[in-house]
C-alpha cells in the first residue's frame, strides 16, 4: 500500500508552542470490543476466536488516555515496512472533541 507518512516536525502553528510539543505520547488504537460471558471466557484458549462489534471495514478509533481523538482505516504499509500496520485518519476531532 503506502509508505509511512510522519507528521511535520514543525507544523504550522497552532498556539499549541510549548516545550510540551515534542514529547512524545502513546496513541491506543481501538479495533473493537467483546463481551463474553465469564464462562466463555474461562473457555478460551489459543485456537479460540473472540467475536468483536466491529466489521473489518468499519474505522477504528484513535485514542489518548479516555479521549477519541480520531478515526481511520486500517492499512499494511509496503516498501522496506511492509507489513507494518498503521492507521490512515479519515476523521480528526476538533479541540473541543467533536467530528
Amino acid at each position: 500500500m503506502d509508505e509511512a507518512v510522519h507528521p511535520d516536525p514543525k507544523p504550522a502553528s497552532s498556539g499549541h508552542d510549548s516545550a510540551f510539543t515534542s514529547v512524545p505520547i502513546e496513541v491506543r488504537v481501538s479495533v473493537g470490543r467483546a463481551r463474553p460471558s465469564v464462562a466463555e471466557l474461562l473457555r478460551l484458549n489459543p485456537d479460540s476466536v473472540l467475536e468483536l462489534d466491529r466489521r473489518v471495514e468499519d474505522p477504528v478509533e484513535l485514542y489518548v488516555g479516555d479521549r477519541l481523538i480520531a478515526r481511520g482505516q486500517l492499512e499494511e504499509l509496503d516498501g522496506e515496512q511492509a507489513g507494518q500496520l498503521a492507521v490512515r485518519l479519515t476523521e480528526v476531532a476538533s479541540d473541543n472533541g467533536s467530528f
